[in-house]
């Protein structure tokens, strides 16, 4: 049992006794399928923190020669499969973590993976095996040696790929040492199975073949493993009420990515909610910030406008079979947009062929991101959003009044100003962070008619109010608070609490400073 060689399974050990593990050993299942067929090959490019790599310990665990999993796998799904046995710890098991090798080895990084396989073969084989030929004829003697196939993991395998682009010999390099492992004529002896990870789906480089044979599964489409990686939301509905946890809440803020169909939760983001039984942005890191800003910020025409789109909630078509698979080469407004998709920082509806923010984890890393560039004015705005929902909840309507129409100034350059529906936009922005205590619905059916906004408590908004919000352009606040009144806009809204707000904002569109007025009143259920 060595670093890369017949790994044990102390990785699947650690994960299978964390206070939250749920049974996804039903991808081995598919995976048994595909060993010893032309379709051995799979690359699986999601965005970081679904769960690649702990699949790729699970893999460790129940293939490497190096374990003995039947007791680690006796509780879950794969241990009441046919074959079970037929393939557990059957196979010569070789994992390379790409990323960690790159963190000491940035020149040599090839010749130190072949190296320390090399002395792992010798120290497991001796004499047996000639160490000192090509890393495939010593994996096929082996193989011949021992009469067991291999299973080979490559964990990061595309970090040379997107880190190295300004090194063509480097990457050359190695995708030539993943030919010799996928792709030589000697492969096709001892291959069993590949499983590789990376964030981005394979990049066609001219002249090389090396990874051409693989089956790639990404955030695009990933069927049929889909649900295997990250959290299905009847996974998170059992957790919430293990953990008591009030699940529209979670799904507002951890659900969003919709993979063939799947309604998919980002599963470190769930794990961390449930244990400290708090809701928050567990992506808090700079280069979240970074990545989304450099993408947002590029100058392609009709970008800006759909980023603001997105952020009020809303999808927008995206082309995504322009994208190049390389960060380094974006030319258009699709082509950024995909490579959020891939990154995890937006989400992709195949059907209405759409990019959308998936959740209000993910809206506030936009947040943060928003603060630099041309986006400050907007930034301004939204880091008020706070105080604005405070100054409604306090009902100081000339303080709302003012907030709002700063909103509103600082999306002129965006929106038509003059347009009830622009204002509607303008107000889910400024309300931008209150789909983190309430559910901000447009156009609600209520009474006669549709009330224009409504924020509902969710079970984590303590004593917050219910808030009907009514706009109206070049009219007075008063007539959209009379209209709340006449179409009985708190109807739905009856038996939800002792409290709701109701608030009428307007703006009038001929005045020098295009003014906003603010109306608040409380209605008390009777």
């Amino acid at each position: 049992m060595g670093t890369y060689l017949n790994p044990g399974n102390e990785s699947f050990t650690k994960d299978s006794r964390s206070r939250i593990y749920i049974d996804k050993t039903g991808l081995l299942e598919i995976l048994n399928q595909l060993i010893g067929t032309s379709e051995n090959c799979i690359a699986v490019s999601h965005a970081r923190r679904f769960g690649k790599s702990q699949a790729a310990g699970m893999i460790d665990a129940y293939y490497s020669l190096g374990s003995n999993s039947r007791e680690l796998f006796s509780p879950y799904e794969i241990a009441k499969k046919a074959d079970f046995e037929t393939h557990l710890n059957q196979y010569n098991v070789i994992h390379i973590d790409v990323s960690s090798v790159a963190d000491y080895h940035k020149d040599d990084l090839v010749e130190a993976i072949i190296q320390k396989l090399k002395e792992e073969f010798e120290q497991e084989f001796g004499k047996k095996v000639n160490v000192n030929q090509s890393i495939h004829f010593a994996l096929n003697e082996i193989y011949r040696l021992t009469g067991k196939g291999f299973v080979i993991i490559i964990d990061e395998w595309d970090c040379v790929v997107r880190n190295h682009a300004d090194r063509p010999d480097l990457v050359h390099k190695y995708l030539q040492f993943l030919h010799s492992l996928f792709k030589s004529e000697e492969s096709k002896s001892f291959l069993s199975l590949a499983y590789i990870t990376g964030i981005l789906p394979i990049k066609k480089i001219k002249d090389e073949s090396a990874l051409n044979n693989f089956a790639e599964y990404t955030m695009l489409k990933s069927n049929p493993i889909t649900k295997y990686f990250g959290f299905t939301e009847n996974e998170v509905k059992d957790l919430c009420e293990k953990y008591q946890m009030d699940f529209p809440s979670v799904k507002e803020w951890y659900n969003g990515y919709l993979i063939d169909g799947i309604h998919m939760y980002n599963p470190n983001s769930v794990y961390r909610a449930m244990v400290s039984k708090d809701l928050d942005s567990y992506w808090k890191n700079t280069s979240a910030f970074d990545t989304i800003n450099t993408y947002i910020s590029m100058n392609f025409e009709g970008l800006k406008e759909d980023v603001l789109t997105m952020l009020e909630g809303g999808k927008v078509p995206v082309n995504v079979n322009t994208f190049k698979n390389d960060l380094s080469i974006i030319d258009s407004k699709d082509e950024a947009l995909t490579a959020l998709i891939h990154l995890g920082y937006l989400a992709y509806d195949s059907v209405r062929r759409g990019a959308y923010i998936p959740n209000y984890e993910v809206c506030l890393a936009y947040q943060a991101a928003l603060a630099t560039g041309n986006w400050r004015e907007i930034a301004k705005t939204i880091s008020r959003c706070d105080e604005l929902l405070w100054a409604t909840i306090d009902k100081n309507s000339e303080k709302v009044a003012d907030l709002v129409e700063l909103a509103h100034a600082s999306y002129t350059s965006i929106i038509k100003y003059n347009n009830e529906n622009s204002l509607s936009c303008v107000l889910t922005m400024a309300y931008f962070t209150a789909p983190a205590y309430y559910n901000v619905i447009r156009e609600f059916p209520s009474g006669v008619g549709f009330a224009d906004m409504v924020l509902i408590p969710r079970a984590n908004a303590g004593n917050r109010p219910a808030i009907i919000l009514e706009l109206k352009w070049d009219k007075d606040a008063d007539s959209a608070m009379k209209q709340i009144k006449e179409r009985r806009y708190t109807g739905n809204l009856s038996g939800y609490g002792d409290k709701i707000l109701l608030v009428g904002i307007s703006y009038d569109k001929d005045s020098e400073n295009k003014k906003h007025h603010c109306v608040i009143e409380e209605w008390i259920e009777k």
